[in-house]
């Protein structure tokens, strides 16, 4: 079963577009939420252009060999998975945010999960979507920001490279908070603040010289403190956040920006420049190898903020009272000296 469900209007959080409305309403993983004109709207960042955005990712349904892009997204999608496998409990519902062509989802198994919603902003990526055997699967057309599930009804939500487009990011934190059970999973992924800084130098240095000015070409992506603080503002608890990179060798500057182009992740800011000049690409494309090229070609770094978060629930471990610590951290360096005198001192106790 496909279900199809679409997101739109600005001033209706849900616009629902669906073939079997009876089969809809009785599913209970979905409500339908209104935003009334009285309520108190927040200030929200509008720095991305989502149809843009849409756009840009059908433009790679198209290719017809768009697998062949896919390798960043492939290799942090089954890291991503990897993460999931360290939590041994069984999930009756996750679902797979910004779910691609399923670069995450695809590796689950019936072990892990029992359904699966993956989820995207348009439904020609779902049809290229892989989805995992033995496991009930739907596909969902999602807007991040607008996220049509009802309140403690998902085990898990997984999202891999796909929330650094979002731009009310607190508030679809919030969304997947009240979304998860108690004790449920948040695991995820974001592009970081260094990805791509090799070409985003070269680019505004070629632009400075030749235009006498530059643009924003590269997207901004978040800091790792920043998103650790999202993800308490909003809730979470018990979070985990590490930093990974990952570096791609390219011929030149125009091959990466082809190939940034093949997986839907070229820029979408509002304020974007609408062209490059091809002066501006050739010089830039010279800076780039003079900073920062190899002998087999030029590097693009990408870096990956990991992070795992969870909704609070009484039955989660504590931290201690403070002051309740029988080990200082200036004594670290001679643990095992105190391990052995604390067993010693155990044994005596048991005999006496």
């Amino acid at each position: 079963m496909v279900l199809t469900v679409s997101f739109g209007c600005p001033w209706c959080h849900l616009t629902w577009l669906y073939r079997n409305c009876a089969k809809t309403i009785r599913n209970p993983h979905f409500m339908l939420r209104r935003c009334l004109a009285t309520k108190k709207q927040e200030t929200v960042m509008n720095v991305f252009d989502r149809n843009a955005k849409k756009l840009q990712k059908e433009r790679t349904t198209l290719l017809k060999d768009y697998k062949v892009y896919d390798y960043v997204k492939e290799e942090i999608g089954y890291r991503t998975f990897d993460r999931i496998c360290d939590i041994k409990r069984e999930f009756d519902v996750l679902v797979d945010l910004g779910c691609g062509r399923g670069y995450v989802s695809k590796h689950l198994q019936k072990e892990m999960v029992k359904t699966v919603y993956q989820c995207e902003i348009t439904d020609l990526l779902l049809k290229q979507c892989e989805k995992p055997e033995d496991v009930i699967t739907y596909h969902l057309v999602v807007d991040e920001e607008f996220i049509p599930f009802k309140e403690n009804s998902i085990d898990m939500f997984v999202s891999s490279l796909s929330l650094h487009w979002v731009n009310d990011l607190p508030g679809c934190f919030r969304q997947v908070q009240k979304s998860l059970k108690n004790d449920g999973a948040f695991i995820g992924c974001m592009f970081g603040g260094d990805t791509l800084f090799e070409l985003r130098v070269s680019l505004q240095l070629a632009e400075t010289e030749l235009e006498g000015g530059f643009a924003p070409h590269i997207s901004p992506f978040t800091d790792v403190r920043d998103l650790g603080s999202l993800l308490n503002n909003t809730g979470f608890t018990l979070l985990t956040i590490d930093v990974d990179e990952m570096t791609v060798i390219y011929p030149g500057i125009k091959e990466l920006m082809h190939d940034l182009k093949g997986m839907g992740e070229n820029n979408c800011a509002w304020s974007r420049k609408p062209m490059l000049h091809r002066n501006t690409i050739k010089l830039a494309d010279e800076k780039y190898k003079e900073m920062f090229g190899k002998e087999d070609g030029i590097p693009a770094t990408f870096q990956i903020i990991n992070f795992i978060g969870w909704k609070p629930d009484p039955s989660q471990a504590k931290p201690a009272k403070r002051g309740s610590g029988q080990v200082s951290f200036a004594d670290l360096h001679k643990i095992n000296e105190i391990t052995k005198e604390k067993d010693i001192s155990n044994d005596e106790d048991k005999h006496s």
